[in-house]
C-alpha cells in the first residue's frame, strides 16, 4: 500500500459512523457529496438511479421503525436514499412514442425485467459508494442502512415510488461524535479467500478455519457455538432478514408484473 497516497489512505481508514456530533453539514457540503455520487461510473451513462434527500424529521422517525429500529436515522444530519430507477427512462420512452415505433417496426416493446433491476441496483450502489468516499474526504462519516429494502409497500408509499423504482440503500451522514480514530477498524477476511485467479474457488473446512482464525466475533460465541451459527441465527434467520426477503420478492413481482 502506498502510504503517501491520500485517496488510498482515506479508503483504508474509513469506518462506519453511527454516532454524530451536533455540527451541521452545510448545503455546500451536501451538494459536494451529491455531485460526487453523480460522477460515479454508470451503465451507458444512463444513470439508472435517483437520490432522495430525506429532510422531513417525521419521515426520519418513521424510517427508524421501518428499517429495523435504528435510532441513528432520526439523529443523522444528512440522510440520502439511493434508488434503482428505471422509471425515468421508460417514462421518456413513452413520451417519445417508442412503443408505437416498435409496433410499426414489428419489434416487441420491452418493459423493465429482472436484469434491468440488477443493473439499476449496480448503478445506484456505485453512486452511493462515491457519496460515502466524497463525504469521508470532507471529514463526514457515514453508515449504510440496507434495511430500507424491508417493508417495500410502506417505503413505496412514504416516498411516492412508482413501479420501476426500488429503494436499494439508505445512507446516514454526519460528523463523528468524538474521535473516530478510536473506533477500531473492522477486520476483513484474508485476500486469498476473497480474490481468486481465473476460476472461483470453493472453500474446505480447513480454509474456513483459517479464514476465521482472527475473527473478533469469536469473543461473542457461547459455549459450543461456532461462527457459522452466530452468523446464521443472529443475522440471516432473524425477523428483519425474513421481512427483507418477503419485501424484495413482493417488489420484484410488482416490477416484472403484467406488461
Amino acid at each position: 500500500m502506498n502510504k503517501k497516497n491520500e485517496t488510498i489512505n482515506l479508503i483504508n481508514k474509513r469506518r462506519t459512523i453511527r454516532a454524530y456530533s451536533s455540527k451541521i453539514i452545510s448545503e455546500d457540503e451536501i451538494d459536494t457529496i451529491i455531485q460526487g455520487a453523480m460522477r460515479a461510473p454508470t451503465a451507458g451513462n444512463m444513470m439508472f438511479y435517483s437520490i432522495i434527500q430525506v429532510k422531513d424529521q417525521t419521515i426520519k422517525e418513521k424510517l427508524v421503525k421501518t428499517c429495523d429500529n435504528q435510532p441513528l436515522i432520526a439523529k443523522a444530519p444528512l440522510v440520502l436514499l439511493f434508488l434503482a430507477d428505471m422509471q425515468r427512462w421508460w417514462d421518456y420512452f413513452k413520451i417519445s412514442n417508442i412503443n408505437t415505433q416498435c409496433e410499426e417496426e414489428d419489434i416487441k416493446f420491452q418493459t423493465p425485467q429482472e436484469s434491468d433491476l440488477l443493473l439499476a441496483c449496480c448503478d445506484a450502489l456505485i453512486a452511493a459508494q462515491n457519496a460515502v468516499i466524497t463525504a469521508e474526504a470532507l471529514g463526514i462519516g457515514s453508515c449504510y442502512i440496507g434495511d430500507i429494502m424491508e417493508n417495500h409497500e410502506i417505503h413505496r408509499d412514504i416516498f411516492n415510488l412508482p413501479r420501476w423504482v426500488f429503494p436499494i440503500t439508505l445512507i446516514c451522514f454526519g460528523y463523528p461524535k468524538g474521535e473516530k480514530e478510536k473506533i477500531p477498524l473492522s477486520s476483513r477476511f484474508p485476500k486469498k479467500y476473497i480474490c481468486f485467479t481465473d476460476h472461483y474457488k470453493r472453500l474446505n473446512p480447513e480454509d474456513f478455519n483459517d479464514m476465521h482464525k482472527n475473527n473478533p466475533k469469536k469473543s461473542q460465541l457461547k459455549d459450543g457455538e461456532n461462527l457459522a451459527q452466530l452468523a446464521y441465527f443472529n443475522k440471516l434467520a432473524t425477523d428483519y432478514s425474513i421481512e427483507m426477503r418477503r419485501s424484495v420478492k413482493a417488489a420484484l413481482k410488482e416490477w416484472i408484473g403484467n406488461n
